[in-house]
């Protein structure tokens, strides 16, 4: 069922635990998703980028398939529709679409920019019913044309844009969209620790939790993250299983070039990425 993300991740940072955001790109990733939610009993969000909604021909198809999805499988896991690194124009795109949560990333704002439209989509959003998520300290990498170097977000303008109602702030720490350099430093803790202590009970967000080690992402549950974005996994997954079928010559027997059957090894490598996420992250059972 479509919900808000809000209820969802209190009871995460409650239990101290994480649910997953898993970002869609078609069909298949979302069909994927929502079946591995409902056979582990976990809570979950879908994400959708702004470039992902372009390639679907817009937040009203992917709204309207996801809604479809979710009643034709049966679905009765709380699954929220959520805008990942939305913009100002695109927050007021899936508020009109339907989406039951949206995300502003106003980090590359000026601070007193990022609170100011924050505070007036927060207003909006809950006015709809809709969660919402804010974003301070820019995560690294690069995400639909959006460069970040990964500084670590200060605790103070945490506090400012929590303060603001939001339900889930995500902060940079040290945290990268996409693959990790061999060089890469870690997360920091203690920035965590620090936003943790100023934001309290509010459910912290970490992105880019593709190949971040599993002793990390624990750590960083019990500082409060209640809600991890994957994106890069699963397509890595998805590509890894496709390529095997293609290069074992699957696609020439029989009718293995159908389509149906081409993305099929890629949708259960889906399966199986989300399965192992989902376990680590803590949430399986969590909504029975």
């Amino acid at each position: 069922m479509l919900v808000s993300a809000k209820e969802m991740l209190e009871k995460a940072k409650a239990g101290h635990y994480a649910v997953g955001q898993f970002n869609i790109n078609n069909l298949e990733w979302t069909k994927s998703i929502l079946l591995t939610a409902q056979e582990l009993k976990s809570p979950v969000i879908l994400g959708v980028s702004e470039g992902a909604g372009k390639y679907m021909t817009g937040f009203k198809t992917v709204a309207a398939m996801v809604k479809a999805m979710d009643e034709e499988l049966g679905i009765t896991v709380p699954v929220a529709l959520h805008l990942d690194h939305g913009t100002y124009e695109g927050c007021y795109k899936c508020i009109k679409a339907g989406f039951t949560s949206i995300m502003f990333d106003g980090s590359h704002y000026p601070i007193e920019e990022n609170v100011a439209k924050t505070t007036e989509l927060v207003n909006i959003a809950h006015a709809m019913g809709m969660s919402i998520e804010a974003e301070v300290g820019a995560i690294g990498g690069e995400e639909d044309g959006v460069v970040g170097t990964g500084e670590c977000a200060d605790p103070a303008e945490c506090k400012m844009i929590a303060d603001l109602g939001v339900d889930m702030l995500a902060a940079g720490i040290g945290n990268i969209h996409g693959k990790y350099p061999a060089n890469w430093a870690g997360l920091s803790f203690d920035t965590l620790d620090a936003i943790q202590q100023k934001t309290g009970d509010m459910p912290l967000v970490l992105h880019g939790g593709t190949g971040i080690p599993a002793d990390m992402i624990k750590k960083a549950i019990s500082l409060g993250v209640a809600k991890i974005n994957v994106n890069t996994e699963c397509q890595l997954s998805f590509q890894e299983a496709t390529r095997k079928y293609i290069e074992a010559g699957k696609d020439l027997e029989g009718k293995g070039f159908d389509p149906r059957k081409l993305l099929a090894p890629g949708a259960e490598a889906i399966k199986a990425t989300v399965k192992e996420k989902m376990e680590l992250f803590g949430s399986v059972g969590k909504a029975e």
